[in-house]
């Protein structure tokens, strides 16, 4: 015996009537109502674009090395960066701080407010 598709599509859908009724599924919360905006870390005094201090200085460090903040760097060095670039990363605050010295350039870079790393 052969059956041929309309006759399936028929007997398939035999049981439905057309005064039956799905519930709409509700539309998802937009991402801000899904997770709450963490608060702002705060890194203390730092850096603006500017190479300017957002705040006083604790002035604790006294050589510039490894963990030493931003608004740290400026005031050892004695004069404002020649460039200052801000960003968020992964890891959270990170800041490249450029000084262009006569015949060398300086690059400090900071995560978090503190020295990661410097390229001469």
């Amino acid at each position: 015996m052969r059956v041929s598709f309309p006759a399936l599509a028929l007997a398939a859908l035999a049981g439905c009537t057309a005064t039956e009724r799905v519930a709409p599924i509700p539309a998802p919360p937009p991402p801000s109502a899904v997770l709450p905006k963490a608060p702002a870390a705060s890194y203390g005094p730092v850096l603006d674009t500017g190479g300017a201090c957002t705040g006083a200085t604790p002035g604790t460090a006294s050589a510039i090395g490894p963990g030493i903040g931003e608004c740290d760097l400026v005031r050892l060095k004695g004069r404002p960066p020649t460039d200052v670039l801000v960003g968020e990363g992964r890891a959270g605050r990170e800041v490249q701080v450029l000084y262009a010295e006569p015949g060398a350039k300086e690059l400090y870079f900071f995560v978090n407010n503190r020295l990661d790393r410097i390229v001469r």
